[in-house]
């Protein structure tokens, strides 16, 4: 069979069951009722693009409407997800084929100058011009070596996170635009982000919520799951931090020191710390952190005047960048880039080229994470000028490393 005989076609409302199954396959869970319709809240119809197959879903890519913080700005981001191809149809080039769409019509529609994913396979992506962005810390602490933060006053309140949604959502829009690599849950997003399922429990408790207040009334919150254990000398239990969102240095403190003193656990995960996590300078031995880097968010610049534009630098900068772009040729091209923390342009000029790089490499240091630097010393962005690097890279850096945290 061609793969002329099999189209991709937008999907409907109708769709839903088929991708749902076709996922649960290729990432290995078994299809729940209460959690496939929590994920139908999120799912958009019409930015759905799949292929069937004799009336079976064989393949998918979609994105999720939603806003994405930047260095300096927040701007609309195609968040690309649910991206796969059944087994029985691999090496008919399905997923390029979708991947290409995908950005083509993004592109063409001109609502959102990037779009943003996480990888299950770091090697799939950069041939469609992500680039990684952003990476996190996984955090496997050892409560009782590491030494608690000094203790910070407040109120703590608990309970169930659904009881608190409003509180949680009033706090992370509050902090929103100033934390690049987070992303607007808009809609239904809280109702289905705090859906509790006890297939996503993997033997721990239900998700729980601590609130801190202060005088300015929630300053932080933390959300997190236990999972008890004990061995022949006493107790082992696990707390598995989902999120922490504070908004004052005594907020995040105290919320940490409840984290790592809940009564009968001597372990805590973290899979989303930052790079430049707080808690690595609070506690008395930061080595029983035992941080692990992983990568994060992947950017692909649909745009690239509107994304470079959209975002602040740093430092000033006045740079001509030569892009290369292969599926979305109307990036390629030389672009002056003007800008600083409070305004930016970019614009198509015939000057000669300060830098050369691929879309990839823009769309890896657009977040503020990696250095550009590091790019050119591993060869992918060419100093024409001498010096241009060090101060392009001193303005696509930020005040904070970028962090995103969940997985959409």
């Amino acid at each position: 069979m061609t793969e002329a005989e099999l189209p991709i076609e937008p999907a409907t409302a109708d769709d839903w069951d088929g991708v749902s199954a076709l996922l649960a396959g290729l990432f290995h869970h078994t299809v729940e009722s209460d959690v496939h319709e929590s994920e139908r809240l999120v799912f958009e119809p019409d930015r759905s693009l799949v292929v069937h197959d004799d009336g079976r879903t064989v393949a998918h890519a979609a994105a999720f409407t939603r806003d994405l913080t930047v260095p300096g700005a927040v701007v609309p981001a195609a968040h690309v997800t649910m991206v796969g191809v059944a087994p029985t149809h691999r090496r008919r080039r399905l997923l390029t084929r979708l991947m290409q769409r995908q950005l083509r019509e993004a592109g063409d529609a001109g609502r959102e100058p990037v779009a943003v994913l996480w990888a299950s396979e770091g090697r799939i992506y950069p041939r469609f011009g992500y680039g990684l962005a952003s990476q996190r810390l996984v955090l496997d602490v050892a409560t009782r070596e590491v030494g608690l933060p000094e203790a910070a006053g407040g109120r703590l309140r608990t309970g169930p996170p659904a009881t608190f949604q409003a509180e949680l959502a009033g706090l992370y829009d509050q902090l929103r635009p100033d934390r690049p690599g987070w992303s607007s849950r808009p809609g239904r997003w809280w109702e289905h982000l705090l859906g509790e399922f006890p297939s996503h429990r993997d033997s721990a408790t239900e998700r729980r919520a601590v609130l801190y207040e202060g005088a300015g009334g929630v300053e932080g919150y933390a959300m997190w799951r236990t999972r008890s254990e004990w061995i022949p000398g006493g107790p082992t239990g696990e707390v598995r931090v989902e999120e922490v969102v504070a908004a004052t240095p005594d907020s995040y403190r105290e919320l940490w020191r409840f984290l790592l003193s809940i009564d009968l656990t001597r372990k805590v995960t973290y899979p989303f710390a930052s790079l430049d996590e707080p808690l690595q300078h609070l506690v008395a031995e930061p080595r029983h952190l035992v941080p692990r880097v992983a990568d994060a968010l992947w950017v692909r610049l649909l745009d690239v005047a509107a994304a470079l534009a959209a975002r602040r630098y740093r430092t000033p900068v006045d740079v001509v960048i030569e892009v290369t772009d292969p599926l979305l040729p109307e990036n390629t091209g030389r672009w002056r880039l003007t800008g600083d923390r409070y305004a930016a342009s970019c614009v198509r000029t015939g000057d000669p080229a300060d830098l050369i790089c691929d879309v990839r490499d823009l769309g890896a240091v657009y977040l503020g994470g990696p250095e550009l630097t590091a790019l050119a010393d591993a060869g992918r962005v060419r100093e024409m000028v001498p010096g241009t690097v060090a101060r392009t890279a001193a303005a696509f850096g930020w005040d904070r490393a970028p962090a995103s945290l969940e997985v959409f």
